[in-house]
C-alpha cells in the first residue's frame, strides 16, 4: 500500500479521526527510525570548508556545495490537496475594471433595482448595457437582490437569457455596474409601436424561445419571479432574451423554513396562489406569467389590466370561471381564500376572448393558466405541445422584420403610402 493510501485510511474511531493537515503535521514530529535515518544520512554529502591556502589558484572558481537533504525534504507536503483539482482548473481572480472603460451613450430606463444605460466599450467598441445598482440608501451592506441577480445570470448561460459580461465599479462604494449584452428592443415597447400584432408563426417562435429559457432556468433551480413583456428583450434578428433577474432566486424542494416572499411578480402577471397569500410556491408561478405573455402576444395588449389585487382576482375568475374543489383542491386552505366571495359558477370565457387561435393553441393557453399549481404545465412539457408542430409552423428568427430601437434613441416612423400621380 502506498504512503498516500496509508494516510487516507487513518484510525477507524470517530474520536481519533484526523484530517490530512493533522496527518502531515504528525509525520513531521514523529521520530525517524534508525534504518530510515541511516538511509537518509547516506544521501548527505559533506562539503569541505573552503581554504585560503596559497596553493589554490585565484582563477579557480570553487563549485557550489550540493543541496543538503534532510528529513523535511523526504516528507514534503503536496502543493495542493489531492481531493481538489489543480489550480490551473480554477478561474483566476482579477480585480473589477473601472466604469470609465466604457463611454456612456444614453439612458435606457430606470427600474426598482437600478438604472440601465447604453454604453460603448472603449477597447473593443462593443455596445453594451450598463445597469447601475441602487446602493445610495443601503444600510446593511451589498443588497441581496443584486447578488442574486449576478448569481442567476452567471448560472443561466443560455442563448435566450441575456448575457452578463462583467461587474465594473466607479469612484465610490455606491457605484457598482453590471455589464450585459445590449439588445435593441423589449417586447412591451415593440407591441405598442407595431402597426399589427405578431403573426401566428412569429408567436410560436417567440414562445419556443421563452419556454426554452424558462426551462433552462428551472433545471438549474432558478426562479425568475418577474416574467413580463418588458423584461423580454428582442434583437433585430428575431431572438428574444430573458432579462432583469432582480427578483430571481434559487429555490429548493422543500422550500425551507419561512417560505418565500409574496412581493414578487408584477401585478398583471401574478399567479393566483400568490394573490391568495401562498407562502410556498415553485416554478408554477413563472408558468402562469408565461401564459399571460402568450395571451399578450396574441391580443397585442395585456390580458389582465387590473388596478389592484381584488380587481385582478375578479378578472381571473371571470375569464376562467371560479375555482372548485376539482379544479383547485388546495384553494380553501389558502390564507386569503375566506375573504374572497366567489362568483356564480360559469364556463370559462377563453374561446370567446381568443376566437382566432387554434384548438391546440387554446389548449396550451388553458394549461398555462390552470388554477392548481400542481397541474399547471411545466416549461419542458410545453415545449413538446402539439401547438408548435401544427401549421403554420414557427418562423425562422432571421425572417423577422426589423424595427427602430427605442433603447438606442431611434424613433419609429409610421409607414407612409406613396401614390404615384400622373404628370
Amino acid at each position: 500500500m502506498s504512503t498516500d493510501e496509508t494516510q487516507q485510511a487513518g484510525p477507524s474511531t470517530p474520536s481519533r479521526k484526523r484530517s490530512r493537515w493533522d496527518l502531515d503535521d504528525a509525520a513531521e514530529n514523529e521520530p525517524v527510525e534508525p534504518t530510515q535515518r541511516s538511509s537518509v544520512l547516506k544521501k548527505r554529502v559533506k562539503s569541505k570548508p573552503p581554504t585560503d591556502s596559497g596553493a589554490t589558484s585565484r582563477s579557480h572558481t570553487p563549485t557550489a556545495p550540493p543541496p543538503r537533504v534532510s528529513v523535511e525534504h523526504t516528507l514534503r507536503r503536496p502543493t495542493h490537496s489531492i481531493y481538489v483539482p489543480p489550480r490551473t482548473l480554477h478561474p483566476p481572480i482579477v480585480p473589477s475594471r473601472s466604469v470609465y472603460c466604457y463611454e456612456r451613450l444614453n439612458s435606457i430606463e430606470e427600474g426598482s433595482y437600478g438604472v440601465v444605460f447604453r454604453a460603448r466599450d472603449k477597447e473593443t467598441g462593443d455596445i453594451v448595457a450598463l445597469k447601475k445598482l441602487k446602493l445610495e440608501e443601503e444600510k446593511h451592506g451589498f443588497p441581496i437582490t443584486a447578488l442574486r441577480e449576478v448569481n442567476a445570470l452567471m448560472t443561466c448561460r443560455h442563448e435566450n437569457v441575456v448575457g452578463i459580461r462583467e461587474v465594473v465599479v466607479g469612484d465610490t462604494l455606491t457605484q457598482v455596474f453590471i455589464v450585459m449584452d445590449f439588445i435593441e428592443h423589449d417586447l412591451k415597447t415593440l407591441l405598442t409601436v407595431m402597426p399589427s400584432p405578431f403573426l401566428q408563426s412569429e408567436v410560436k417562435t417567440l414562445m419556443l424561445q421563452l419556454l426554452s429559457a424558462v426551462a433552462y432556468c428551472h433545471e438549474r433551480w432558478i426562479l425568475h419571479r418577474d416574467l413580463k413583456t418588458s423584461n423580454l428583450l428582442m434583437n433585430n434578428r428575431g431572438t428574444i432574451k430573458v432579462a432583469d433577474f432582480g427578483l430571481a432566486r434559487r429555490y429548493g424542494d422543500p422550500v425551507g423554513v419561512g417560505g418565500l416572499t409574496q412581493l414578487v411578480v408584477t401585478l398583471w402577471y401574478r399567479a393566483p396562489e400568490i394573490l391568495l397569500g401562498a407562502t410556498t410556491y415553485s416554478t408554477a408561478v413563472d408558468m402562469w406569467s408565461v401564459g399571460c405573455i402568450f395571451a399578450e402576444l396574441l391580443l397585442k395588449e395585456p390580458l389582465f389590466q387590473a388596478k389592484g389585487e381584488i380587481e385582478l382576482i375578479s378578472m381571473i375568475f371571470k375569464l376562467l370561471g371560479p375555482p372548485t374543489s376539482t379544479t383547485w383542491p388546495e384553494y380553501s386552505s389558502l390564507p386569503l381564500a375566506k375573504t374572497i366571495n366567489l362568483p356564480a359558477p360559469h364556463t370559462p370565457q377563453l374561446r370567446q376572448r381568443f376566437p382566432h387561435i387554434s384548438t391546440a393553441g387554446l389548449d396550451l393557453l388553458s394549461q398555462l393558466l390552470t388554477y392548481d399549481p400542481e397541474e399547471r404545465i411545466t416549461a419542458a412539457e410545453a415545449l413538446k405541445h402539439p401547438y408548435f408542430s401544427e401549421s403554420p409552423y414557427p418562423k425562422h428568427p432571421d425572417l423577422f422584420g426589423s424595427f427602430p430601437s427605442a433603447a438606442a434613441g431611434e424613433k419609429y416612423v409610421p409607414p407612409y403610402i406613396y401614390i404615384r400621380t400622373p404628370y
